[in-house]
Parts: structure tokens; sequence; C-alpha cells
């Protein structure tokens, strides 16, 4: 019996230990990449050990595009969507979840609908929109679409049902405390795990967008990251090196952000496991 959970256990960790470095070597790979020169990527077998290029790259990165630029830009425009969804799909969310109004049911299964239809089917009908605001070429059209999401309304409905207690709103109530102060006061601090994870998980979203800022943002001056990286693929040839080290240095923000939310970003995940 002993032995059986023994290799049970060991059968286990090593399937762990097969995902994680399935999950890891991509990054491994990169960083290989970002060290090396387009002729250390290209020949074979490939190089699997770090080179010596890094800063070299580095340089040529910032020699090829206005990195620092594109970094404002996103990181301007991540910041300001990801403090509106916040916002809007907490107290969205916190009505769904603690109020009854009339069409609550119908407007919440809409809801849902919408999250059943691909985005790409949006975008002619969101350009259109925006056309006629006249946002084209604006951080207007980066941000102002993007501050509320079908999916963070839901997350925090689900979250929020078994997190405030009824009690504790009526407790509020007779305290003097309006709706908004209920939700500002009462309910938000009680869905910080969800607004943690909601918030990472918006951040990582905008900041890796590439479709949307391309076709709306026509001047330079305010191109996010991931489209400032797209102007390192050269007509006649790539440099492999260069567009691997600059997506390396896009990249390490959303790291070191998950490294300082990890903890909370993972109770979020588990605290907030739907539950009816």
């Amino acid at each position: 019996m002993a032995s059986d959970k023994f290799l049970t256990k060991a059968l286990t960790h090593f399937v762990l230990l097969i995902g994680v470095i399935i999950s890891i070597f991509p990054f491994y790979w990169l960083v290989v990449m970002a060290t090396n020169t387009t002729s250390d990527i290209l020949r074979f077998p490939p190089k699997l050990t770090f080179g010596h290029e890094l800063f070299t790259n580095v340089k040529n990165v910032l020699a090829s595009i206005d990195f620092y630029q594109a970094f404002f830009n996103t990181l301007f425009v991540s910041t300001i969507t990801v403090i509106g969804v916040l916002f809007f799909c907490s107290l969205a969310g916190f009505t769904f979840a603690k109020f009854r109004f009339p069409g609550k049911n119908m407007l919440f299964t809409a809801l849902l609908l919408t999250m059943m239809i691909p985005s790409q089917m949006s975008f002619v009908p969101s350009f259109l929109l925006i056309a006629e605001f006249g946002w084209v070429d604006s951080y207007k059209a980066l941000i102002i679409p993007g501050l509320a999401s079908a999916f963070g309304i839901f997350w925090i409905r689900q979250f929020c049902q078994d997190a405030v207690p009824d009690e504790l709103l009526e407790a509020g109530r007779l305290d003097g405390c309006n709706t908004f102060r209920l939700y500002w006061n009462v309910a938000l601090p009680s869905l910080r795990p969800a607004l943690t994870f909601l918030g990472i998980f918006t951040f990582i979203g905008v900041w890796n967008d590439y479709l949307w800022p391309l076709v709306t943002i026509n001047s330079p001056s305010r191109y996010t990251l991931q489209v400032m990286l797209a102007q390192l693929n050269g007509v006649y040839d790539t440099d492999y090196a260069i567009i691997m080290t600059g997506t390396l240095m896009a990249t390490l923000p959303l790291i070191v952000l998950f490294i300082i939310f990890s903890k909370q970003f993972m109770k979020g995940v588990a605290e907030g496991a739907v539950k009816e």
C-alpha cells in the first residue's frame, strides 16, 4: 500500500515537472535568442545556451524604434483601462449580485451572450463607431471601448454573491449608507481578491493587444509596444535577435507585475471560483 502511494505521488510529481518544463521552455528560448545573434539562432542544430549579445541587441532595439515612447503609451493605456474596468465592472457586478430591479435576469443573460460572440466580429462596428466620434488615432480609441467587459462584470458578480453577506449590507443601511456608499465602503473591501485578479488579467490583455491599436492608431508617436515591435520586421531580411530582444523587453514588466501580485492573483482565482 505504501509503495503504491509512493509510486502514485512520484508519477504525479513527474507529470507536473514535465508540464512545468513545457510551460517555461518558450520563455527560456526567448531569453536564449535575445542573448545571441541571428546567425546563432538560425544555425543547426540550434544553440540552446545563453550568449553574450544581450546589451548589443538592446542598443540595436533602442536605435531602431522609439521604445520608450511606445512603453509609456502602453503603460498609460493599460493603467487607465484597468482603473476603468475595476470601477465599472465592480459596480455593475455588485448591482447584479445584491439588488433586484426590473429586467435584471434578462440583462444578465444578454451580458452572458455577448461573451459567446468572437471579439473579431465587433471590430468593424467598433471602428465605425469611434470613427463617427472622431476618436481614430487618439488615446480615446484605445481606452474608452475597453473600460468595461462582460467577463469582468460576470466575474465580480459571481464573487460578490458569497463575499458580501446580505446581513452586512443591511447593517450598512441601518447606519445610513446610501447605495453608492454600500458599494464603496462595504462591498469593495471584500472584493479585493477578485479585483486583483481582474486587474492583472485586464492589464495583461491590454498590454499584449496588437490588432486593435494597429487598426485605430496611425501616428507613430501613439503606437503601443506591440505595434512598435512590429516595425522591427525588415522588408527584405529579418534580424530575429533584435525582434526577440524587443519582445523580451516588452514581456519583462508583465513578469515583474505577476511576481509582485502572484499571491493575490492566486487567491483571487481560488476564492472567485463560480458558485451557485
